[in-house]
């Protein structure tokens, strides 16, 4: 058979390992689901999803080219979660913007301090520049 990625396909689980499952296709060709593609969300043991024998049906989600490795998704056949809220919504729900437009003050408080901030620099620089002819 001609195998093309999309495809849906029946197999039946022959092996199961932490990082994933093994399907069979036909007589001849194997796939993986890997244990991220087996369904939405953490999953702790794959042997609570899935049985040796099990039939299953997959999606075809990637060939490689030189090895012709198969890999498979159970995840892609299950509907999306239904979230009741849009999550963009939400993160707009709960994020806070700082501004001072509610205070009319713009930059009022950097020109007040500047000549303060500037004098105290030159001070500094003045205080190292001693310190650096006192070494000398």
């Amino acid at each position: 058979m001609d195998y093309r990625i999309g495809m849906i396909l029946s197999g039946k689980i022959t092996g199961i390992q932490p990082y994933g499952a093994f399907v069979m296709l036909d007589d001849k060709t194997q796939g993986l689901i890997h244990i991220s593609e087996l369904k939405h969300g953490y999953i702790s043991d794959i042997e609570n999803c899935l049985k040796i024998g099990q039939s299953v049906k997959v999606m075809i989600i990637d060939i490689d080219e030189y090895t012709k490795k198969i890999s498979l998704s159970l995840r892609c056949m299950e509907k999306p979660f239904n979230f009741k809220y849009n999550r963009d919504e939400i993160a707009h729900q709960y994020k806070k913007y700082w501004s001072n437009k509610h205070l009319n003050i713009g930059f009022e408080p950097i020109k007040n301090h500047l000549d303060f901030w500037i004098n105290e620099a030159l001070n500094d620089i003045e205080k190292k520049d001693k310190k650096n002819l006192d070494l000398n």
